[in-house]
């Protein structure tokens, strides 16, 4: 019989953090003389009981935890913060139902940015910090998921990133740990830098506070209905564009960057397709509003950078409405939704390791049909990817087109019109809202 001990264990200790996250926003409303301090004291109340009495009644010597088990912790983790996470947003004065404070808090924690509150401008500045914990909470998460939980569960081809320390789990586990304490304490410090860069370039503190914590989850939520454009401020979308960029790498790199190994980072695929990705996106339009007349200069460089850079990571910050450029801008942007980040990032979407790994499964395909008698390998980073890995690849691809899919059609039986069901079902699938 399954011992679901570590799992409750792991949860309520989840939990715990959360409701010490909104202790926060509390201290914030009391700060600030605002009247919503009590909301976010009554959820932390309720959250820290459930997740003491999680925590209390399964403590002792913990088994590890099986695959299966992994897959159920994943699952049950998020679903359980969320239904935590949703409690200041269905207490506060905003009007909403619990499924409506359930959906924020989702986008939230999955950074995907969508949102049905409006009047950000007039919201409490308790719930507005909350908005942005949530995402910076889950970008963490997904990390930590990416180098820890991941690829144990040999999903979608990420055991090519599982630590090459041992085999067993005496040894990987302590690795993993030490390696997410480094991440976090990373997570922390670009945060910081992100703040100060958002202040110095013009935000309040709150403001840039808010925005750095959703900048660095690449998750988009803002203080404002208008997004970066409401601040109108080149320097700010500099800095958007910068730290979006540096959220979408691997943070793992980062480390070998501390350690001096510049050859590791500067020889990593994906980091250098991205940022090829990146910049070819970026010329291609820029030069496209220069020759349709939408934009000239500078400021179409920095449209086309920002928009760019907005999109692929998946973070969806807008300073601007693309759709005005024409059929060509919008087709763009929206093969872009899909593509994502690197591994190991705070990124979302289809990955681009992913691509790689499809776009040279399709490529020996080609090569095996024109020369029957070859022998054809792939190879990623250097190293051989095992056919079992690559078809994991192309199965999680293929299961994120049919989900597309799926949804965009639920979405259209539903009543929206093709164009905005196809933009909405590949913002919800690929974590880019709003």
């Amino acid at each position: 019989m399954d011992d679901y001990r570590t799992i409750f264990f792991l949860i309520g200790m989840l939990l715990s953090a959360l409701a010490g996250g909104m202790l926060v926003p509390a201290f914030t409303e009391i700060l600030l003389d605002q009247p919503d301090w009590p909301v976010f004291i009554t959820a932390a109340l309720i959250t820290g009981f459930i997740a003491g009495a999680l925590v209390l009644t399964n403590r002792g010597k913990l088994p590890l935890l099986s695959v299966r088990q992994a897959f159920l912790l994943t699952s049950g983790a998020w679903l359980s913060l969320t239904a935590f996470a949703a409690l200041p947003f269905a207490f506060s004065g905003l009007g909403l139902s619990y499924t409506d404070a359930f959906f924020e808090a989702m986008s939230g924690l999955t950074t995907t940015g969508a949102t049905i509150i409006t009047e950000l401008d007039q919201a409490p500045p308790g719930i507005l910090l909350w908005r942005a914990l949530l995402q910076w909470f889950g970008g963490i998460g997904i990390i930590v998921m990416a180098i820890s939980v991941l690829p144990m569960l040999n999903v979608g081809g990420m055991q090519l990133f599982r630590l090459e320390s041992s085999d067993t789990s005496e040894k990987i586990l302590p690795r993993t740990a030490q390696i997410a304490g480094s991440i976090t304490r990373l997570y922390f410090f670009i945060t910081g830098s992100c703040l100060l860069a958002y202040w110095l370039a013009g935000m309040s503190f709150f403001d840039a506070t808010a925005h750095a914590m959703t900048t660095i989850a690449t998750g988009g939520f803002s203080t404002r209905d208008a997004s970066l454009a409401a601040f109108n401020a080149p320097a700010i979308e500099v800095v958007a564009i910068f730290f979006m960029l540096a959220s979408s790498l691997p943070f793992v790199a980062y480390l070998q960057l501390t350690n001096r190994n510049f050859n590791a980072f500067l020889q990593d695929g994906q980091i250098r397709f991205f940022l090829v990705a990146v910049t070819a996106a970026t010329l291609i339009m820029w030069f496209y509003q220069i020759a349709t007349d939408t934009g000239t200069g500078a400021m179409a460089a920095l449209r086309a950078a920002f928009n760019t850079v907005s999109i692929l990571t998946g973070t969806g910050f807008t300073t601007a409405d693309y759709s005005l450029w024409g059929p060509f801008a919008v087709s763009v942007f929206f093969i872009l939704t899909f593509i994502g980040g690197c591994a190991g990032s705070t990124s979302c979407g289809l990955k681009i390791f992913r691509l790689q790994i499809i776009l040279k499964s399709g490529w020996r395909y080609v090569k095996q049909v024109t020369q029957p008698n070859g022998v054809f390998v792939i190879r990623y980073n250097g190293k051989l990817v095992d056919d079992k890995v690559a078809n994991s690849v192309i199965a999680f691809g293929l299961i994120f087109v049919v989900s597309f899919a799926g949804l965009a059609i639920i979405l259209a039986l539903i009543g929206l019109d093709p164009q905005p069901a196809l933009s909405a079902a590949a913002a919800a699938i690929a974590n880019v809202g709003p």
